[in-house]
Formats: structure tokens, C-alpha cells, sequence
């Protein structure tokens, strides 16, 4: 009976000793988690203290995405026997400089993807990558201070495609203005005075024209969380037909030492670009009239991405 009343108490107070051990590791923890809490907010503050610093500032972030895969004799499916794959890539690189007289910013956007799917059982099938995102722009703003928010600037700015057709179209703004910094994070540039070379071979649809030229970029970041918003238009005095916008939005969340999640959207509306590719489709022998400005319905041009990510 005493062995028995021993082995209790023992057994007790070794739960019992667990019990305060595991609670006193708990408490641990949760103060370590605060302190590395505060470390981070120290951090943060250090660096939003070395940003207003004058100076060139470089930084990039973007996604990668990409998935493979290949089924054999999978008969649940249409196609039992195939390969296919999506590779993706984005990214954003800037370079900034902030003086007390001028700045000059310039940024690029780039959005590539390739698609494949490879039907095994069918002999003429395609079983290489096809282009499928295909989007390059590059912008640069240099403006002297007239005061801490307006500015007299001159922008540069060029789009086109790097995969497929190559500057065919390409588009080349180049203009000046005024620059208003309302707020900080936010550029807004305003130049009544552009010009819009384009660059195709069909000269019969794209035109180049005189106009004016609105751009609007916010870039932020909350904690692990980046953002960069970039709305770009230019308004033909010639003709509405020749004017286009295009709206690009870059989200990123940082994980793991730079690694994390990214999602990208982007908008466009350039009639130019529908009458070309409606003209490109257009069979001379079918029914259906020839493609022009007039008869063709102009959809919203859209794009979007999502995969891992990745902060320089």
C-alpha cells in the first residue's frame, strides 16, 4: 500500500512538473515573440529612416510561377496520355533619385508566360511551349522642383512585347508637363504636350499622333506587404481612335527571406490593337465585312497572375 501510495504521488508530481514546464515555455515563448515583434517595428523605423536619405534607391520584386505535369494511360480522363506545363514570369524592377532641386524615377514592368499541352496519342500535335503573357514597358520621369509638390517634367516612355512581334507594335511617348506629388508614395504626371510614335508594320491601322499623356503610379509597403499600381493613358488630339490606356497592378507578400506569394492584373483598352487583330483573322472569302474602326467591338484587354514570389 505505501509502494503504491509512493508510485501515486510520484506519478502526480511529475504531471504536475510537466504541467508548470510546459506553462513557464509558454509564457517564454510569447514574450520572445513580443520582443521580436518590437525588433521588427525598430527595424521598419530604421528603414524608413535610411529611404530619406538622398541617393539612388534600387529595388525589384516579382512572380514566379510554373507547374508540370504528365498523365499515362489515365483513361478517367479525355486525354489519357499528355504532358503540359505553364512557366510565368514577372518583375518590377525600379531605380529612384530624390534630390532637393530634382528627381528622376524609372521603372520597368515585364510579364512572360509559355503554355504546353501535348497530346501523346496525336502525332501532329504541337508538344512545344506557345507564348501565352507577353508584356514589356519601361518608364522614366526626370522633373525639376518648382515647389515641394509640382514639378516641371519630362517623361519617356516605351511598350511593346519581347516573346512575339517585337515592336510590332511598339509604342514610344515622349512629352513634357507637370508632375504633382499630392501625397508621398503617389506620383501623378500630367503633359498636354506628347508625342505617340508607333512602330508597326500594318501603318494602315497604327498611326502615330500628337497628344497628351495622364500617368499615375503609387507604390507602398505595409510591413511584409508590397504594392505597385500604374495607370498610364495617352489621349490622341487627332483622332479618339488612336488613344489607349493601360492599368498594370503588382501585389507581393513576403514569407520567408524574401520568398512569398504575388499576384498580378493588368488592363488595357487600345483600339488600334482590335482592329489589328480582328484584321488578322478576318477571312476575305467568308462573310463577315472587313475589320475597321467602325465595325469592330474593342474589348477590355485583360491579364492576370499568381505564383511565388520573390523580393530583391
Amino acid at each position: 500500500m505505501k509502494k503504491t501510495l509512493l508510485i501515486i504521488t510520484l506519478f502526480i508530481g511529475a504531471v504536475s512538473m510537466n504541467a508548470q514546464t510546459k506553462e513557464e515555455l509558454k509564457a517564454l515563448k510569447a514574450e520572445k515573440e513580443a520582443e521580436a515583434k518590437a525588433l521588427t517595428k525598430e527595424a521598419e523605423d530604421l528603414q524608413s529612416q535610411i529611404d530619406k536619405f538622398p541617393g539612388w534607391k534600387f529595388g525589384a520584386f516579382g512572380t514566379i510561377g510554373a507547374s508540370l505535369s504528365e498523365f499515362n494511360n489515365w483513361y478517367a480522363q479525355g486525354t489519357p496520355n499528355n504532358s503540359s506545363g505553364n512557366i510565368n514570369i514577372t518583375a518590377n524592377p525600379y531605380a529612384k533619385l530624390d534630390r532637393e532641386k530634382y528627381f528622376w524615377y524609372s521603372k520597368a514592368n515585364i510579364n512572360l508566360s509559355w503554355v504546353k499541352f501535348d497530346d501523346k496519342d496525336d502525332p501532329t500535335d504541337d508538344d512545344s511551349f506557345k507564348e501565352a503573357n507577353d508584356v514589356f514597358s519601361l518608364t522614366s520621369l526626370y522633373g525639376y522642383k518648382l515647389s515641394e509638390k509640382i514639378a516641371i517634367s519630362t517623361l519617356g516612355e516605351y511598350r511593346s512585347t519581347l516573346i512575339n512581334n517585337f515592336n510590332d507594335p511598339g509604342y514610344l511617348d515622349l512629352g513634357v508637363g507637370i508632375t504633382w506629388t499630392p501625397v508621398e508614395n503617389l506620383v501623378v504626371v500630367v503633359h498636354p504636350i506628347n508625342y505617340n510614335f508607333v512602330f508597326a508594320e500594318n501603318d494602315a491601322i497604327f498611326e502615330s499622333s500628337f497628344g497628351a499623356k495622364v500617368v499615375a503610379n503609387y507604390a507602398r509597403k505595409f510591413g511584409n506587404f508590397e504594392l505597385s499600381s500604374n495607370l498610364s493613358s495617352f489621349i490622341s488630339y487627332q483622332n479618339s481612335n488612336l488613344s489607349n490606356w493601360t492599368w498594370i497592378n503588382s501585389f507581393s507578400y513576403t514569407v520567408w527571406k524574401g520568398i512569398g506569394l504575388g499576384f498580378d492584373f493588368g488592363l488595357r483598352d487600345s483600339k488600334q490593337e482590335a482592329v489589328n487583330f480582328a484584321l488578322g483573322n478576318w477571312d476575305p472569302d467568308g462573310t463577315d465585312p472587313m475589320p475597321s474602326f467602325e465595325n469592330v467591338d474593342n474589348k477590355l484587354q485583360v491579364y492576370t497572375t499568381f505564383g511565388l514570389s520573390y523580393k530583391f
